[in-house]
């Protein structure tokens, strides 16, 4: 990993001054040192533009899983746009390569789900997900079967549809798609379970879901939509058996259930998708994106059930849906490289071992004053700062824990990823035992060094 003489660390932060950073205090980028310039990658490292290389703990952003600089996904990305750079797949258009990932798309999803429609972000994939369903009802005569069901603490994304899915708190300031979003109750047994079992909590969780359907009317909700764990919302693992409930309760009312997978497919919790292999419920909609990749090109997949597509694709209708980039010839070609990269050194079967081992090396930081919680699943994993660990009362938005906190474990070689009192880690799935024991004492190390400055 080298630097170009014209990638100064001084001269790439004066040109960002015209760059937009997403989900960032853009008055607090203005002060100096605030930015981090990223300037090379190689396996599960990175390198800064001032010499420093860094465990990748975020994996770029939940996606590079496979690890950075993989010269399969490069040379397959070169040789396709030497090939044919770029189609559209609208009309009746189509290309080999969007035709081959989309037909190894359906053979890795659970149960009918057999029809992909590609984009090029979680957020789109979600939206077209929506779209899809209010589409089908039309066709199925059901005009007033259009809103969704949401969670506290969900996140879908930030388009005006998606963030209006996602949990209120990402909407601060913003607005969003008005009157057709509902949220249920968060699934988080630690912060919301008081005086209830976890059993209990989950038997409360369903119910929730079914007074809202009786109040709502099961005739005027088209979908369920939730991620096996949630994400950006703070890595939430809802209660054991929750997912299968609730998907038996949107079937009995006629309501698709989608699976959120933006994150948790392609191998970041052991398999190429968790909601069957899991948590055991089939949804009728799969979202992906992030690890389908690797981040190596832009790309998403919906992925819509033989019954759904049958439905959009009677007669007399049109498929009024489209982006000029989906099925794009380089995205679609680093897809079908990288999942041949995933089957070939099989990521995720090593996932089972090495995620878990990730896992619970971060849960015996639990030992510490001010970890309140550590919760996820192998490579998705968060954790959560405390005042105090009785009543688990959290630290004020001025204590900026966070963001000390990823600052600290910078300062010893590790990205991670702030998020109010949470720490968030994603690494590449390619970690080694040497380098998630390095993981923990870093943290430990930075943890310990935040707490005394307290």
């Amino acid at each position: 990993m080298t630097i170009k003489p014209n990638m100064t660390t001084d001269g790439v932060l004066t040109a960002d001054t015209h760059l937009i950073q997403s989900f960032a205090d853009l008055n607090l980028l203005k002060q100096d040192g605030a930015r981090t310039v990223i300037v090379g990658a190689e396996g599960s490292m990175v390198r800064d533009s001032e010499g420093n290389d860094l465990i990748d703990g975020i994996g770029g952003l939940w996606c590079v899983n496979v690890g950075h600089g993989r010269k399969e996904i490069i040379d397959a990305i070169t040789q396709q746009l030497t090939q044919l750079d770029f189609y559209s797949t609208f009309y009746n258009f189509t290309h080999p390569t969007a035709a081959a990932l989309a037909e190894k798309i359906a053979s890795l999803a659970p149960g009918q789900l057999n029809k992909v429609y590609f984009a090029n972000s979680g957020s789109v994939a979600n939206d077209s997900a929506i779209r899809i369903l209010h589409h089908y009802n039309n066709r199925l005569g059901r005009p007033n079967k259009k809103k969704i069901l949401s969670r506290i603490g969900a996140y879908h994304g930030s388009t005006h549809l998606s963030i209006a899915m996602t949990t209120p708190a990402y909407s601060d300031g913003w607005d969003h798609a008005e009157g057709l979003v509902h949220h249920l109750k968060s699934p988080h047994f630690w912060r919301e379970g008081d005086g209830m079992t976890e059993a209990e909590f989950c038997d409360s969780l369903v119910q929730d879901l079914k007074d809202n359907v009786e109040s709502i009317g099961a005739e005027n909700i088209a979908a369920f939509i939730a991620e096996p764990v949630q994400g950006a919302g703070g890595v939430v693992m809802a209660p054991d058996g929750y997912h299968r409930r609730m998907a038996a309760v949107c079937e009995d009312y006629d309501i698709k259930y989608i699976a959120d997978e933006v994150v948790t497919a392609f191998g970041r919790l052991g398999h190429f998708f968790a909601s069957q292999d899991i948590f055991g419920y089939t949804p009728d909609i799969i979202t992906t994106a992030k690890g389908l990749t690797s981040g190596y090109q832009p790309l998403s997949a919906t992925i819509v059930s033989d019954e759904i597509h049958e439905v959009i694709s009677r007669p007399g209708g049109m498929f009024l849906h489209g982006m000029t980039y989906s099925g794009h010839p380089a995205a679609a070609a680093a897809g079908l490289a990288n999942i041949a990269l995933m089957e070939k050194e099989q990521i995720p079967e090593r996932v089972r071992t090495t995620g878990k081992l990730f896992e619970n090396t971060l849960k015996g930081l639990s030992d510490l004053h001010i970890v309140g919680e550590v919760r996820g699943s192998h490579f998705m994993m968060g954790i959560e700062f405390v005042k105090d660990k009785a009543t688990k009362q959290g630290f004020a938005p001025e204590d900026a824990i966070g963001l000390k906190l990823a600052r600290a474990a910078q300062k010893r070689g590790l990205i991670a990823r702030p998020l109010g009192n949470i720490l968030i880690l994603s690494p590449t799935l390619i970690l080694t035992e040497q380098q998630i024991g390095k993981i923990g004492n870093i943290l430990r190390d930075s943890i310990e060094e935040v707490t005394r400055s307290l």
